[in-house]
């Protein structure tokens, strides 16, 4: 896929409100070789989507080994808008807490105080930790109503005799 056709596709309004979203599912291959998707919390910076966990997280190994990686940001109503994006996972490590951390923990609800105290119980906790950074190297929205699945594309097509499949 073309970056300007990723730019395109991550540019459109709903993207950039799933992009704005705190929580996007990470999947990747674990090293036994099965497959494995987990919740975690990102920043979307413009250009690169941006994970953080603890230097000890299970994933970390898998993503060493085998850094491809797909991201679904999504909402919990129906119809369900869907943006999906692969790309390769790059390593930072990374002493004290990223920024992007406390930005992408930022948007729960939260006292002035509660917040301060959160943010000493993350500091106590974590000397350092992991940034995992995502370029998009390909990029699917789906809203239903300008776009849908591949396969219901296909669908369609057939249905409507305007493509060979």
């Amino acid at each position: 896929m073309r970056q300007s056709e990723i730019d395109e596709i991550l540019d459109r309004p709903i993207s950039r409100e799933l992009l704005a979203r705190d929580l996007t599912r990470l999947a990747y291959v674990a090293k036994d070789g099965t497959p494995r998707a987990v919740p975690i919390a990102f920043v979307w910076n413009g250009s690169e989507i941006v994970m953080c966990t603890a230097k000890n997280a299970p994933k970390l190994p898998a993503l060493r080994h085998n850094p491809a990686v797909a991201l679904t940001i999504d909402t919990e109503v129906h119809p369900p808008q869907i943006l999906l994006i692969r790309g390769r996972a790059e390593l930072d490590v990374v002493d004290g807490i990223p920024d992007e951390y406390l930005q992408a923990n930022g948007t729960y609800r939260m006292t002035p105080e509660q917040r301060v105290e959160w943010e000493a119980g993350v500091r106590s906790l974590y000397d350092g930790m992991v940034r995992i950074v995502v370029t998009p190297t390909w990029a699917k929205l789906i809203d239903f109503e300008t776009t849908l699945p591949s396969a219901v594309e296909e669908l369609l097509r057939r249905r409507d005799g305007s493509g060979n499949a």
